[in-house]
């Protein structure tokens, strides 16, 4: 429906001539095919986008703005239908008391400023598709950061367990990553990434105890609202799972 009505609205304006080369650069390098009717709509929609950019990174050079913008594979998307395919975080008002909160350190003892990449606890940059699935991916990115930690032996993890088998979650219709947590824990491990691999769609539960990559024995929560307590928690602890607001 949402898309039916962007054709009838975005079909009356015509595509600026002066960007051709620059919307057949875009479609190569993402690797985007359009069936003819939807290359309009979608080259309309990146134009507007790409707008939006250039108004916001000017605001940025006045320093209205903290952060510039770019172009990338999401810009031939409305902030809603990217909303409805990608944004899959679920507050969860309701969930289980965590371990306690993270027991803030001094910022004294704080370094300004740590990359656990370059310390080996970070696994390379993953990619979750058409599936809001990102609290799956937040979760596993801190669980592998502090298996890593405690065993020196990096493993990526499936977010594919997450999404199939964590019933306290909606799959790829969104999820909690409290929950995620606590199935992992009552579970008894998640499956490796290599035994469990990512398909990006809910799928039946295939988790097999015999491919575990990491146990989880509880969580803490970082104190909401605080970059003091937040820097603390990756300062001393690693990396640590959150959810951004990634919409406009």
């Amino acid at each position: 429906v949402l898309f039916a009505v962007l054709c009838c609205v975005l079909a009356r304006r015509v595509p600026r001539p002066q960007l051709d080369e620059h919307w057949e650069i875009y479609k190569d390098i993402h690797n985007k095919k359009y069936v003819p009717e939807e290359e309009h709509v979608r080259r309309l929609i990146w134009e507007d986008n790409l707008d939006f950019i250039q108004r916001h990174n000017l605001e940025y050079d006045l320093g209205l703005r903290t952060h510039t913008v770019a172009v990338n594979s999401f810009a031939d998307l409305t902030s809603e239908e990217y909303r409805q395919l990608y944004l899959g975080y679920r507050s969860n008002q309701t969930r289980k008391t965590a371990l306690g909160v993270h027991n803030e350190a001094s910022l004294y003892d704080v370094p300004d400023e740590v990359d656990w990449r370059k310390e080996g606890y970070v696994t390379p940059v993953k990619n979750q598709g058409q599936c809001g699935s990102c609290w799956a991916f937040s979760a596993t990115g801190s669980l592998e950061g502090q298996h890593f930690r405690k065993t020196g032996n990096l493993v990526s993890l499936s977010e594919q367990n997450l999404v199939d088998c964590d019933t306290a979650s909606a799959g790829c219709g969104g999820g909690i990553i409290d929950s995620a947590f606590e199935y992992v824990q009552n579970n008894g491990g998640i499956d490796t990434e290599e035994s469990y691999p990512y398909t990006a769609v809910t799928g039946s539960c295939q988790y097999d105890p015999s491919h575990v990559g990491a146990t989880d024995i509880g969580y803490h929560d970082v104190e909401s609202g605080s970059e003091d307590a937040l820097k603390s928690a990756v300062g001393t602890v690693g990396p640590v799972s959150v959810a951004i607001d990634a919409s406009h």
